[in-house]
C-alpha cells in the first residue's frame, strides 16, 4: 500500500497542485517554514481525516480561508482513492466516491504512523497525551477496543452531566447515576484490560529497542489504573464511596480517563531524570514499537512519515535507530538542506525541494528538473 499521488487545495500554505508521490522513499528537503511538515500533514489527513498536530480543521485552511480539501490516490491498496473536505465547518470523506460517515473506515485503508516533534509529549508531557498514544495505537488495528473507547468517553460524558445537574438541583439526577454507573464500569473494565495487555507488550518491545540503540537497559512502561478495586462490584462500590466527591467538583474523578503510563527503569520513574536526548529517543522508539505491533497483529505494513527526526540524533544514534527500522511501504521523510540527505538516497527515492509551499523535483546533481 502506498500514496502514488497527492492532491491538495487551499490546504495550509501547500499550492494547489498534484504532486507525483508513487516511491517507496519520499524526501522532502527545504528550509523551516516553507511547508515540508504542513505536506505531511496533507497525507495523515488522509489517512486518518484528522491533524497529527491536533490542529482543528478550521486550521488546516489557508490563512484567510474557510475551507479545504485533500485527496490521494493509492496503489495495492484496497481502494483507489480518497478525499477529504471541510467546507463551512462540515467535514465529508469520501472512498472512490463513496460517503464514508465513520471515519474509523478510514484506518484499514492506508495506515501511517508519524514520527514528529510533538511525540515529545508522549514521553514528557501530560498522562492524557500517553493516553492519547496507547489508545490510537490500540485502535489501528482494534475496532472492538475503539468501540469501547468511544462509548466510555460518551457513557463519562453523561456521568459528568448528571454531576454537574444533581449538584444543583440533587433530586431524579442522583437516581440516573445509580442506572449509569454498571455502563461506564463495563466500558472501563474493557479499556483497561486491552491497555494492560498493550502495556506489557510495549513494556517488552521497547526496552529491547531502547537498550540496542542507547545502550541502557532495563526501561519498561507500567500502566496504572485510577481503579484501584479490579473487580466490578469492588468499582462500583468506589464509585459509589467517592460520589460526593465527584458532585462537588462536577466531574468524574477516577475512571480511564485518569489512567496513567509511566517510563521506569528498575522500578523507578525515569523520564523525570532523563536528558532531553534520551526522552526524544524514547519518543521516537516507542513509534517503532507500534509499527511493529501493528504488523504483527494485521500483517501489513505501515506508511511512515517522519518529520525532522533525524536531526536530533548524533551520527552514531542516528545509524543504530535507522537499524531498527521496521519494514515499511512507503516512508516520508523531511530533511534541512544542510543535512546529509544524500547518504540516505536510493536510486528510486523521490526528491523534492520544497520553498513557499510547492515541491519541486530534485536531481542527484543537486539542481532543480
Amino acid at each position: 500500500m502506498l500514496f502514488s499521488a497527492l492532491r491538495t487545495a487551499s490546504f495550509r500554505n501547500l499550492a494547489d497542485t498534484e504532486v507525483d508521490t508513487g516511491g517507496k522513499d519520499v524526501f522532502l528537503i527545504g528550509e523551516n517554514g516553507q511547508g515540508k511538515t504542513n505536506f505531511l500533514e496533507a497525507v495523515y489527513f488522509c489517512s486518518y481525516a484528522s491533524s497529527f498536530r491536533g490542529a482543528p480543521d478550521r486550521d488546516l485552511a489557508r490563512s484567510g480561508g474557510t475551507g479545504c480539501s485533500a485527496a490521494a490516490r493509492f496503489s495495492d491498496s484496497l481502494y483507489n482513492q480518497v478525499l477529504i473536505r471541510f467546507e463551512r465547518g462540515r467535514k465529508t470523506v469520501y472512498l472512490d466516491g463513496k460517503r464514508v460517515h465513520d471515519r474509523r473506515d478510514l484506518l484499514a485503508v492506508v495506515p501511517c504512523i508519524v514520527f514528529c516533534h510533538e511525540d515529545m509529549e508522549f514521553v514528557a508531557g501530560s498522562p492524557e497525551r500517553r493516553r492519547w498514544f496507547f489508545d490510537q495505537n490500540q485502535s489501528l488495528y482494534d475496532p472492538v477496543y475503539l468501540d469501547d473507547l468511544r462509548k466510555y468517553r460518551q457513557t463519562l460524558k453523561t456521568r459528568n452531566a448528571l454531576l454537574r445537574k444533581a449538584g444543583l438541583t440533587g433530586g431524579n439526577a442522583r437516581d440516573m447515576l445509580d442506572a449509569i454507573d454498571p455502563q461506564i464500569v463495563r466500558y472501563g473494565l474493557a479499556l483497561i484490560e486491552k491497555r494492560r495487555e498493550a502495556a506489557a507488550h510495549f513494556s517488552r518491545a521497547f526496552g529491547s529497542l531502547y537498550a540496542e540503540v542507547s545502550g541502557i537497559r532495563h526501561i519498561g512502561i507500567r500502566y496504572l489504573s485510577s481503579w484501584k478495586a479490579e473487580t466490578y462490584a469492588g468499582i462500583i462500590a468506589g464509585l459509589a464511596e467517592k460520589r460526593e466527591q465527584d458532585l462537588a467538583s462536577g466531574i468524574t474523578l477516577t475512571g480511564p480517563h485518569r489512567d496513567r503510563y509511566i517510563f521506569n527503569r528498575e522500578g523507578l520513574e525515569f523520564c523525570g531524570t532523563a536528558s532531553t536526548g534520551q526522552r526524544r529517543l524514547l519518543a521516537l522508539l516507542l513509534r517503532v514499537a507500534q509499527a511493529q505491533r501493528f504488523r504483527e497483529i494485521t500483517g501489513k505494513q505501515p506508511v511512515f512519515l517522519l518529520d525532522d527526526v533525524l536531526l536530533e540524533l548524533d551520527p552514531e544514534k542516528r545509524r543504530r535507530f535507522l537499524a531498527v527500522m521496521p519494514e515499511y511501504d512507503q516512508a516520508f521523510y523531511t530533511f534541512l538542506p544542510e543535512e546529509p540527505f544524500e547518504r540516505y538516497r536510493k536510486p528510486d527515492t523521490l526528491v523534492y525541494y520544497v520553498m513557499n509551499g510547492r515541491l519541486y523535483p530534485y536531481s542527484a546533481a543537486g539542481f532543480f528538473t
